[in-house]
């Protein structure tokens, strides 16, 4: 038994069936077979039987392999699923790494630890990898105070695999600066950074991908490849003579045959692989073009030592899927060999199923299976057969569980519980003991139970079994409380954090310039005046007139952004028009906050119902969420049961996007209302909708006495009648509908809170009516469009809001593939969906020809039920349709974007988004969160027609794209989209248009001002503070190569107010870009120097030609008695000027070395600032009474 946790409890009592020992001592010299297994033990049977250090378990579905790997995980934790390639669209033009990743980390698993233990599925033994002695090759080692060459580094990672970009943002990317190398390799959880020293190694620590900040340092760190097969270019040009010569001889053949189409699509695929494996060293294309570079390959199982074990779940399963898998492969190949897809060779991709069993028993396999022995393919030794049953579900019937256990008791059985919830666990043992059992729980699973006892163990198994012969029965929380449900475990995702405004900012892009409005920016250039060189940023204005903004100011820029892509009208320079569309959306932005600022002071007098504090039932109500709540989850939560309990009437916003588990902060919120026997409205904007909250809530809380009812079209009259007579009694406590429920004849009983989804999508009377009903009780908004961060904070104190950030962790990676438009593929990707019981959803854009193509795709696959939907239907006909496809009536729904509104289907796994590059990245990002809502792998395709494009757009869009299929910028660029759509909802459409006129970061700066000057904060008024010294102060070209960053960078060195902004600066610049030259340094003391001006109420500072003139403003809050005394305490060097803007002049004489006088420049320019805060005005200070 390895492990260091023995599970005694679970492995002693089998020790007394003899049938048992005899498979122990059997298993250590040969394979043998055990019938009479049910799946819920198999994974108990494997932990206690199966000794080998490296364990290796096939089973016959992806399913069924995560549903095994969570049962074994009770038993030991070091297991991982080893999931399939899919070998049928490994042709996609870009696919997301995600399964590589997955795969790789588990051959890292195998190489460097001694006992692990692997579930996969046949699929995963038949596919081919490099052989191990290979591979181990392939991973380097990197180690602190190493030699390190840089150059040769460079083209390592590349033919590893490895991409190269600006900036790591995901797995399977590098970056260089400088003498710094950014790497993210794929197994390990951050992207590591390599600085050097000269070419030896300085330090080696990990990062965080959002703020790019080193986390912690390390000794060394081994990079895998990022891809399973590489090659290098002695290995690329020899299989690539290989290829060419058989793809010419077949381009031929079918040249003869007349098949001139199938000859120039060949042609042309051997082409794009050279120039992918040449040009753009792609190596991911190399695993659909193995067998030409290869000579050996191996599978999965020649990756297990000798001596490890091999268990076989339902071997004869695992047969007929291997023939499945085969089958499907062969024909689809073959399909598309005839079409000119693909080259002969591929067709050995796919190892053989005879070759794949071969291979598995060249170890010790144990076969386990229910009824039937193994069939000839497989040879076992001996065969052994158990005794196992399953249990009884009691179905929440606790009397029922209590009765059996008192029976079982008098025969002396031993009993393991197990629960998913301590506090639960500890409940039940005391109510069992209530009943006469001997229950205890136990954190200690080594403890062994005794006949007669119960033991409640914390843990979760999928089902419980029993063990007749040796009176030992496991029964888990879900045979007594119904279906399973597991927790998720759960991985901080830093996402969501909204965009710097310039970190996206390209050539080319509209920008608002605050004292002059709208222009283009058109790039950095470099200017020396005085032999001092300055970084200046071109904006290009209306009438071709140019502004150049010195990098030191680019505060007062922001890239403009607003929600409809049309595009903006120019300002001219130095006209009025900027300054009148300011004004004018200054007292629009006054007016909404005065609007806002008085609905929070009316609501502040009122009082509202003070709900107690959490019961029992509530905490034990919440520990059944099958989910692991997130970090943002749980304040929210905290946040509205702290509004409820307190007297104040709770008004609060939840925003999050759709799967963020808005739906379960509101579903504890009713739960809490219900049990003060107060009355939940949960008003919903479609009839789909509601049907689907009702069966949520229905699911969460049916074990519990509330009463849940459903207000809408699918309820007949009757039923409508006897819910609002419930209603008035008071027996319905929680009410969901459409607007169904605002009508006159729904009255309530005792109405306590208010639950309101997606309140924008509702029409302007039914808004009315929700603000009637919702005088004083407690309202709960939730809302899918993201709220602005800076709209958030300008808002804060005004509306109460809980901002889920957080994605969940990630229900099933979503596999996104990029590919050429092909019927082949559309009409394998449904039917594989379909083979495992799901739907797909297939998106068309146009509805004049969706009929057309809902017809074609029925053609193409005859099986399916094929329905379309677009948004020109009736609404009611939509939802019929929408109604079958929720309960599964159809299995494929060809509709326009209409979906991207919130739908909840988990069994719609598999997405093919027709022409995806008509679409923005934001509504394709919303879409594609429309699959993936199981446990199941799910897929989207996004397809494209090739000749539509010309190549180099084709090459820019789809690398857009590929950012979006791993969730890199694209995510935050749709982020945007989203937030400007969410903050004109939040502050209804009159606001749209002004939001437009000036762009949307200066619009919520503008509301910020606003609601602080209402509510008696006075914030200064605006003016810029220019510093122009004659001193080198700019980021050199060679320090920050990559334009955005450098961007980025001076956008926030502007924004610095504080010597401790400063060295966290410092300290990041040294962190990301290697030691900082002199003139970032004195960029950085030039911020500080502005920012004490500013403070001094000074317009300008210029220092050239021996003197430096500190300019302020007339009302600058400076005492004018103070400056005789000021003037006379500096001589000569100081004069002072007051009339028109007053300014002080300060003459110096130079060294002319240029260095020093710089020094001498800043140093003379911060002393004088220091002693001029003498010169002040004092305010009276203020009586405090």
């Amino acid at each position: 038994m390895g492990g260091s946790r023995r599970m005694r409890a679970f492995t002693e009592p089998l020790q007394e069936l003899e049938e048992f020992q005899k498979i122990q001592q059997a298993l250590k010299k040969q394979s043998i077979q055990v019938t009479g297994c049910i799946d819920a033990q198999k994974a108990h049977f494997i932990y206690a039987a199966g000794a080998a250090k490296k364990k290796l378990i096939v089973t016959y579905s992806e399913l069924r392999a995560k549903e095994l790997c969570e049962n074994y995980r009770l038993f030991d934790k070091n297991v991982l699923f080893y999931p399939a390639k899919d070998l049928i669209f490994y042709s996609a033009d870009v696919q997301s790494n995600l399964l590589v990743q997955q795969r790789i980390r588990v051959l890292q698993k195998l190489m460097e630890e001694e006992e692990v233990t692997i579930v996969t599925t046949m699929g995963g033994i038949m596919d081919h990898l490099l052989p191990p002695e290979v591979f181990q090759k392939q991973v380097e080692t990197v180690e602190s105070d190493s030699e390190f060459d840089m150059e040769l580094w460079k083209k390592k990672l590349t033919a590893m695999g490895y991409e190269r970009v600006g900036q790591v943002e995901g797995s399977g990317q590098f970056a260089v600066r400088g003498g710094i190398l950014d790497i993210f390799p794929l197994t390990e959880e951050n992207p590591v950074r390599i600085e050097l020293w000269g070419d030896e190694i300085d330090s080696i620590r990990s990062f965080d991908v959002e703020s790019q900040r080193s986390i912690e340092n390390l000794d060394s760190i081994r990079i895998y490849p990022a891809c399973e097969f590489t090659a290098d270019d002695g290995r690329i040009k020899k299989g690539l003579a290989v290829l060419e010569k058989e793809a010419k001889r077949l381009a031929d053949q079918f040249f003869q045959e007349r098949k001139t189409e199938e000859s120039a699509r060949l042609k042309a695929f051997a082409e794009e692989v050279k120039q992918s494996l040449t040009q753009w060293k792609q190596m991911s294309v190399l695993d659909g073009l193995a067998p030409y570079f290869y000579d050996r390959m191996v599978s999965f199982a020649e990756y297990f030592p000798k001596e490890a074990l091999v268990v076989l779940d339902e071997p004869n399963r695992l047969w007929e899927e291997a023939q499945a898998i085969e089958k499907e492969f062969r024909e689809s190949m073959t399909n598309r060999l005839e079409k000119g897809y693909v080259l002969p060779g591929q067709m050995n991709l796919l190892c053989e199923s005879q070759t794949a069993s071969e291979k598995l028993q060249k170890h010790r396999c144990m076969g386990l299976c229910m009824l039937e022995a193994a069939g000839p393919q497989w040879h076992f030794a001996e065969h052994f057969s158990i005794d196992v049953r399953s249990v009884n579900t009691y179905n929440n019937s606790f009397e029922l569980l209590v009765k059996d256990l008192q029976q079982w008791k008098k025969k002396g059985e031993r009993v393991i519980l197990l629960c998913a919830s301590r506090t639960r666990a500890k409940r039940l043992a005391e109510d069992l003991r209530d009943h006469e059992l001997r229950a205890f729980y136990s954190e200690d699973a080594d403890r062994i139970v005794q006949r007669g006892e119960i033991m409640l163990l914390y843990g979760s198994a999928h089902r419980g079994y029993e063990y007749p012969l040796i009176k030992f029965l496991v029964i888990s929380e879900s045979d007594i409380f119904g279906k399973e449900k597991k927790k998720r475990k759960k991985i901080r995702h830093y996402e969501g954090k909204t965009i710097h405004s310039f970190s996206e900012l390209s050539v080319g892009d509209y920008v608002v310039h605050e004292n002059h409005g709208l222009g283009i920016y058109r790039g950095i250039e470099k200017i020396e005046v005085d032999k001092v060189t300055k970084d200046y940023m071109k904006v290009e204005y209306a009438g071709g007139s140019n502004l150049y903004v010195p990098a030191t100011q680019l505060d007062v820029i922001q890239k403009y952004a607003d929600s409809q892509a049309k595009r903006p009208k120019l300002n001219k320079l130095g006209t009025q028009e900027w300054g009148r569309t300011k004004t004018r959306v200054r007292s629009a932005v006054k007016n909404i906050a005065k609007d806002l600022v008085q609905l929070y002071a009316a609501r502040q007098r009122e009082e509202g119902f003070c709900y107690g504090e959490d019961t029992i039932w509530q905490k034990e109500f919440e520990e059944t969420f099958p989910f692991d709540e997130t970090d943002d989850q749980l304040e929210a939560i905290e946040a509205v049961k702290h509004d409820m309990e307190s007297n104040k009437i709770m008004d609060r916003l939840i925003c999050g996007d759709v799967g963020y588990g808005k739906t379960e902060v509101a579903i504890r919120a009713a739960f809490k209302a219900a049990q003060e026997s107060k009355q939940v409205v949960f008003l919903v904007p479609t009839t789909i909708l509601a049907q689907q909250h009702y069966n949520n809530f229905v699911q969460r809380m049916k074990d519990y006495p509330v009463r849940v009812d459903l207000l809408c079209r699918f309820r007949t009259a009757a039923e409508q009648k006897k819910t609002l007579e419930d209603l008035k009694k008071g027996l319905v406590d929680i009410v969901i509908g459409t607007h169904r429920v605002l009508s006159k004849d729904v009255q309530f009983k005792d109405l306590g809170l208010l639950i309101i989804d997606e309140e924008q999508r509702f029409g302007v009377t039914h808004k009315e009516k929700i603000k009637k009903l919702r005088e004083n009780i407690d309202v709960l908004t939730l809302t899918a469009t993201p709220i602005p961060r800076t709209l958030h904070m300008s808002l804060v104190g005004i509306r109460d809001m809980s901002v889920l950030e957080e994605a969940p962790m990630e229900r099933v990676p979503i596999q996104t593939y990029v590919m050429e438009y092909n019927e082949e593929m559309v009409r394998e990707a449904i039917s594989r969906e379909l083979a495992r019981g799901g739907q797909v959803y297939y998106v068309y854009n146009r509805v004049n020809t969706i009929v057309e193509t809902a017809n074609k795709i029925a053609s193409l696959v005859p099986e399916a039920r094929v329905a379309f939907a677009h948004g020109q239907m009736k609404e009611r006909e939509l939802e019929k349709i929408m109604y079958d496809f929720i309960n599964g009536e159809i299995d494929v729904l060809v509709s326009t974007t209409i979906i991207e509104t919130g739908l909840d289907i988990s069994n719609v796994n598999t997405m093919i988004i027709h022409d995806s590059d008509n679409l923005g990245l934001s509504q394709l990002y919303q879409l594609r969160g429309r699959v993936g809502r199981s446990n199941r792998n799910a897929y989207a395709f996004l397809m494209y027609k090739r000749d539509k494009m010309l190549k180099e757009v084709a090459e820019k869009r789809l690398a857009a794209i590929k950012e979006f299929t791993d969730l890199g910028s694209g995510f935050k660029i749709a982020m945007r989209d989203l937030e400007i759509r969410g903050a004109g909802n939040l502050l209804g459409l009159s606001q749209h248009g002004h939001m437009e006129a000036v762009g949307y970061d200066l619009y919520c700066k503008m509301l910020n001002e606003a609601v602080q000057n209402l509510k008696g904060i006075h914030t200064a008024v605006d003016f810029a503070t220019v510093i122009d010294l004659d001193v080198d102060a700019y980021i050199p070209a060679e320090y920050i190569v990559n334009e955005t960053q450098k961007l980025d960078i001076y956008k926030r060195i502007a924004g610095i107010e504080t010597i401790k902004e400063r060295d966290e600066m410092k300290d990041e610049l040294l962190d990301r870009f290697g030691n900082i030259p002199k003139a970032v340094d004195n960029l950085l003391r030039i911020a500080l120097i502005r920012m004490a001006a500013h403070g001094l109420d000074m317009t300008e500072i210029k220092g050239k030609n021996e003197r430096i003139t500190f300019n302020f403003r007339p009302d600058a809050k400076i005492d004018p008695r103070k400056i005789p005394d000021f003037l006379k305490k500096h001589k000569d060097e100081l004069s002072f000027t007051a009339y028109g803007n007053p300014f002080f002049t300060y003459k110096y004489k130079k060294t002319g070395l240029v260095e020093t006088d710089a020094e001498l420049l800043m140093g003379r320019t911060e002393e004088l600032l220091e002693e001029m805060k003498e010169l002040v005005l004092e305010t009276e200070p203020v009586q405090n009474n």
